[in-house]
């Protein structure tokens, strides 16, 4: 078990840094420079990855809570809270990328067309959506959850050292099942059909450049390049969310949680929020010639010194 503490630990430190990267180059590019539509995007999912691996890790915030002398329950109930709707702003937000993009790239007869020069306007009105449904949503993590009082006759569901859930009425329990997987269905469809259609205009605009050739594929490769980028993340998301949605869904029917089971669960929960930020640093050209461009530098002044 201390061995994969020490995996997990270091996992959130990886991600912490990577998405925090992400998130002051994107809020230096959306302040200082033109950015592109799914630019706001990819900020907002860097702040929510790293709002997530914090929540997801015991040790974090049980060394503030403890510092500002705070109790058990407040400090579960806000942990528990925050790591639901942050994982629920995941989902709509990685979705919401995919669709923007599929609309970024839609040729210019597609009925999708017309809404490219109206992007930022529906980015901010789907996010506040997004946003205010969540954290609504969620309010009911709230109730069934808190402190651990380690008394059996309660019939707690202990999840972490301090920390546990509390049982709730069949229906109750029965209603936010049913809402939320409705809502993850629908947005893992509406991820895998962008992606069907990216990949369709992918297929048809590298068989035209077979027949033409002309100069504007140099113009199209790096909206081609983000392309794939988010096709590889929504592939990534689908599978391990749905595989964390297996083992959280089973250990709430069975209602038993394994210290061994939950570890591999955060494991597999901090999978996605690393490989994000890893992915579109490594396929961001403008990453990329920065990065260059400060290693040239650098190299520039050890060797004059």
């Amino acid at each position: 078990m201390p061995s994969l503490r020490n995996v997990l630990n270091f996992q959130t430190g990886l991600g912490v840094l990577a998405n925090m990267f992400l998130f002051f180059f994107y809020s230096f590019i959306i302040l200082g420079h033109r950015p592109k539509p799914t630019d706001m995007i990819s900020c907002q999912l860097a702040f929510i990855h790293i709002v997530l691996l914090l929540t997801g890790t015991d040790i974090w915030l049980t060394d503030i809570f403890e510092s500002l002398n705070i109790e058990n329950d407040f400090k579960c109930k806000t942990t528990f809270y925050i790591s639901r709707v942050m994982r629920g702003l995941s989902i709509c937000v990685t979705c919401l990328l995919s669709v923007f993009q599929a609309v970024t790239i839609s040729p210019s007869s597609s009925y999708l067309a017309k809404f490219k020069y109206k992007l930022k306007k529906y980015m901010i009105c789907a996010f506040l959506f997004i946003l205010s449904f969540n954290f609504s949503f969620i309010s009911h993590q709230l109730l069934y959850s808190g402190a651990f009082t380690n008394v059996s006759v309660t019939k707690q569901m202990q999840v972490t050292k301090f920390c546990a859930l509390f049982p709730m009425n069949y229906i109750i329990w029965a209603l936010i099942l049913t809402v939320t997987m409705s809502r993850d269905v629908f947005l893992v469809g509406v991820m895998l059909t962008t992606s069907a259609y990216m990949v369709i205009i992918l297929f048809r605009h590298q068989r035209q450049h077979k027949y033409l050739h002309s100069l504007s594929h140099l113009r199209v490769s790096p909206e081609k390049r983000a392309t794939q980028t988010i096709l590889l993340l929504v592939v990534c998301f689908v599978v391990i969310y749905w595989v964390d949605f297996i083992i959280s869904s089973s250990a709430v029917m069975l209602w038993m949680y394994n210290p061994v089971i939950l570890s591999v669960q955060k494991f597999i929960m901090n999978v996605y929020p690393i490989i994000t930020p890893l992915v579109q640093i490594s396929s961001d050209n403008r990453i990329i010639n920065m990065l260059k461009s400060l290693r040239s530098k650098s190299h520039h002044i050890f060797y004059k010194g």
